[in-house]
């Protein structure tokens, strides 16, 4: 089994450090909202990677975490905490957005058909073991104390940048001004930060009353589980710049070598061709996909349809072709269930063949989904072929188990069908202004007419 590791930038053999038993680190939500669906992609490809190597007959010791404290609204460690300040629009308290957020998100995972993590830590939980990691980096000359808290001396650490391979000298002569004077570098980055007396979330510290970094919870956590070295570390592209780049210094720095092997990065999904965000009012919910027609295995057979190193461009055309590839499948599935046909034992054996080694290839999903259906549109009925899908299903995760949805055949209301004809008497009559303004009316109904030579047809958007 092969996989991509984002620190030497090629794709490498997967052997695990013990005991056959993969080790993984995923970096989980910071709970203040709703994920959104490019949120979800990489929760996805996490749960892909579990289970080729589940497939592959490695055992799984995962851990993932829920970001409660710490996570500042700007990655250049000041700004107000998102917790803090999620809290404040929706009139909770920090705890009560955690709780609520982080329900849902679990609820996200189930509906995604997304396994949980054997191991899910909550960052407030874990405040001691962070405060004695970073009491450690003091020692050892990596951290350094300021008025508003410490920080860690990437001046001090020789390998800062190997990960994102970011030009610091570069980046210094183009920074425009210093924000934070006290520090000794402009990249140096929170370990702890003091806290003001109004600041609600605060723990006693060495230092004074304070608050955790957002990199390093992830430190603490995978150490206390994982161990001082572990097999794979995943999260999305955004966090190698910042999150990642500093979660291997701080850790380097406090044990003398890298805390994994392998780093996996999911790319961005796009929409609209158009970078995702909150603050450009483009993000989407899986329950905002549910309210438009679309269930959950429609969108993760969606994200099957790209590479998880890949952009993926979001679009609700795309997401229709999703849907409607997906019903189809399940109903190609469907016929063989009872099937009583003999396959073809060699061509059997080369598709399941193919499609182990596309797994087995840096998570090609993709790849396997094309073989899985060329497999299904084998004219040999054949129960077989219906066992051999579920098979790879366990790795897919698509519930190709489904029953096919069954088309439900609308008929306009009377009002609509009465518009309907209307602009169709307007048409023959060659009342064209008429007609066109039936037929902007109808739209605003959300009905969209097609004038086809066997006449009109229609569909609701």
């Amino acid at each position: 089994m092969k996989l991509y590791n984002t620190l030497s930038r090629q794709k490498q053999d997967f052997i695990p450090r013990q005991n056959n038993v993969a080790g993984i680190y995923s970096c989980g939500p910071t709970v203040y909202n709703y994920a959104h669906i490019g949120n979800m992609r990489t929760y996805i490809f996490m749960d892909w990677l579990r289970r080729v190597l589940r497939f592959e007959g490695f055992g799984i010791n995962h851990v993932m975490n829920i970001t409660d404290v710490g996570h500042l609204v700007s990655d250049g460690d000041d700004g107000e905490d998102k917790m803090e300040k999620g809290a404040r629009e929706q009139k909770l308290t920090p705890w009560q957005i955690a709780e609520k957020f982080t329900q849902a998100f679990m609820s996200d995972l189930d509906a995604l058909n997304i396994e949980h993590p054997e191991i899910i830590c909550k960052a407030t939980d874990h405040i001691g073991e962070m405060i004695e990691f970073v009491q450690a980096l003091c020692e050892k000359g990596y951290g350094y104390e300021t008025s508003d808290g410490i920080y860690f001396d990437i001046g001090a650490f020789p390998g800062y940048g190997k990960l994102s391979r970011i030009d610091l000298e570069g980046q210094r002569a183009g920074a425009r001004v210093e924000i934070n004077d006290e520090k000794r570098s402009p990249e140096d980055f929170a370990l702890w930060k003091k806290a003001p007396p109004e600041h609600i979330m605060q723990w006693p510290s060495p230092w004074g009353q304070g608050y955790p970094g957002w990199h390093i919870e992830c430190s603490a956590m995978a150490r206390k589980y994982l161990g001082p070295r572990f097999d794979i570390h995943t999260g999305g592209v955004d966090h190698i710049p910042v999150h990642h780049e500093n979660e291997i210094a701080q850790s380097e720095g406090l044990l003398g070598h890298e805390p994994a092997d392998i780093w996996l990065h999911g790319e961005f999904m796009l929409v609209n061709n158009g970078k995702m965000s909150k603050s450009l009012g483009n993000t989407y919910t899986i329950s905002d996909l549910e309210m438009r027609g679309f269930s959950p295995m429609h969108f993760r057979y969606f994200c099957a349809g790209g590479h998880y190193r890949n952009k993926l461009n979001f679009t609700f055309e795309s997401m229709e072709a999703a849907k409607t590839s997906y019903e189809r499948l399940l109903t190609l599935i469907h016929s063989h269930k009872n099937g009583t046909d003999c396959p073809d034992a060699e061509v059997l054996k080369k598709l399941r063949a193919e499609m182990r080694d596309a797994i087995a290839d840096d998570l090609n999903i993709p790849k396997a989904i094309g073989t899985l259906w060329t497999l299904c549109k084998s004219p040999c009925k054949s129960r077989e072929i219906y066992d051999t899908v579920m098979e790879i299903d366990s790795v897919l995760g698509l519930r190709l188990d489904s029953e096919p949805a069954l088309p439900e055949p609308e008929t306009p209301d009377a009002e609509i069908a009465q518009l309907i004809e209307q602009r169709q008497a307007a048409r023959k009559n060659k009342n064209f202004a008429e007609a066109d303004k039936i037929r902007g009316e109808l739209r605003n109904r959300g009905i969209e007419l097609t004038d086809t030579k066997d006449g009109v047809t229609w569909k609701r958007i």
